[in-house]
């Protein structure tokens, strides 16, 4: 299957100047080993908690694996407890990952084109690239904000329309970078409405989509957390809401804080500390208070067809439910159809397999959930959520060189998805 924006990358070749953005935390001689836990998680959760570890996804589960962060004072000890066990090195020197990663490339005002996908960017940057593309577009395009972040960032966006005019169609709508260390999800989502964007005119099938429906996109939902990951702490997941009483650490998983199944146990942490703290309350985050309203607001005024939040890393293509492994949505059978098809599509494009299936049963249980929100508060008639590359070889420091792979295989699910939605 040929994409035309495939083309672009292939012939197009960067003139950027790489400039090093090393993080003020130092990941230098931290390692990361993928774990087979196998089918009792309290070993491998023992050594975790024994050395005082952190993991990349979630507490260790019984028939997955685990990717535990290992500073270099524990890795003697660390080796000493998995001796036996067959482990796998996914960074031998994580902080030589992160300065790699982190060589962004220059952004020269004005110059929207393909090699913009050729490296990660400067927050500044990515608000930079979405005025430059509605000002390429300004007849069927505008920069949209969905509120503040608690530390008084827009949370922006850019939405574009076809020939009906603005908002006359239902609405499409992607969110990206909802945690702050993954990267990939920014520059994917970005890819997504370039592509439609920039191709609406030489394109039928993609003139047909944007015709069809306004899309509104969002690269960077959690934008303090964002730049923070970018500027003090590459690993860095939450927002940064001032800690909560009696506790230092700062910052709110923003998705466990939806105000819905919020207080449904075992799918988030009322840890502070934990990074799927819940919060206190749950829409106590202002950045989920501020999306929740407006996707009411979208849906109110011009229909929510389709709601896609997008995570990295795991390779999957997730429906509701996150809150229970039990419960499922009215149009389930539909979702799982669509799912299927959609997984379908990326893997014929490079041969990416990705998993697909509800939330609780494929990856984990999470309570408080965009995706749950929006399916069942707002009413959207189709709701997902991804997991982009990889699936361990590098997780969440996923090198530049596969931002065009992930995000041309990612639009050939999406492109299902809006083809065959009734």
């Amino acid at each position: 299957m040929k994409f035309s924006a495939l083309s672009l990358f292939l012939t197009v070749t960067s003139a950027a100047v790489s400039q090093p953005k090393p993080a003020a935390k130092s990941y230098k001689g931290y390692k990361v080993f993928r774990v087979p836990v196998g089918t009792d998680a309290s070993k491998v959760s023992g050594i975790v908690n024994k050395l005082g570890l952190t993991t990349w996804k979630g507490a260790p589960r019984a028939g997955t694996f685990a990717d535990i962060v290992v500073p270099p004072t524990q890795v003697a000890a660390f080796n000493q407890e998995v001796s036996g066990m067959d482990v796998v090195t996914m960074h031998q020197d994580l902080g030589a990952s992160i300065d790699e990663e982190n060589s962004f490339g220059t952004y020269a005002a004005g110059a929207v084109n393909s090699t913009w996908f050729n490296s990660y960017h400067a927050y500044a940057d990515h608000l930079q690239f979405l005025r430059d593309l509605v000002a390429q577009y300004p007849s069927q395009s505008e920069i949209v904000t969905s509120g503040n972040s608690v530390g008084g960032r827009p949370i922006t966006g850019i939405h574009f329309w076809g020939s009906a005019g603005k908002s006359k169609k239902p609405a499409v709508v992607l969110h990206g970078t909802v945690h702050a260390r993954e990267w990939v999800s920014t520059m994917t989502v970005e890819y997504l409405g370039y592509n439609l964007l920039t191709n609406y005119a030489s394109n039928t099938e993609i003139k047909g989509f944007v015709d069809k429906y306004d899309f509104y996109v969002f690269p960077v939902v959690n934008p303090d957390g964002f730049v923070y990951s970018q500027t003090n702490d590459r690993m860095w997941r939450k927002n940064r809401q001032a800690a909560p009483s009696g506790s230092s650490c700062i910052g709110r998983d923003i998705n466990r804080n939806w105000p819905f199944q919020w207080s449904v146990s075992g799918g988030a942490s009322t840890d502070p500390c934990a990074q799927d703290f819940k919060g206190r309350a749950q829409g106590d985050a202002p950045e989920t208070a501020a999306l929740s309203s407006w996707l009411k607001t979208i849906k109110a005024n011009q229909g929510l067809k389709l709601f896609i939040d997008y995570h990295a890393y795991s390779q999957l293509f997730m429906t509701p439910y996150g809150y229970s492994c039990t419960a499922l949505p009215t149009k389930n059978t539909e979702f799982q159809a669509l799912a299927k098809g959609a997984v379908a599509a990326i893997k014929a494009v490079y041969g990416t397999s990705y998993q697909y299936g509800p939330i609780c049963t494929t990856i984990y249980k999470a309570t408080g959930s965009s995706v749950d929100y929006v399916n069942d508060v707002v009413g959207a008639d189709y709701t997902f959520t991804s997991e982009l590359r990889d699936t361990g070889n590098y997780g969440f420091v996923l090198p530049a060189s596969q931002i065009v792979p992930t995000a041309t295989e990612t639009y050939a699910g999406f492109r299902y998805l809006l083809q065959n939605m009734k």
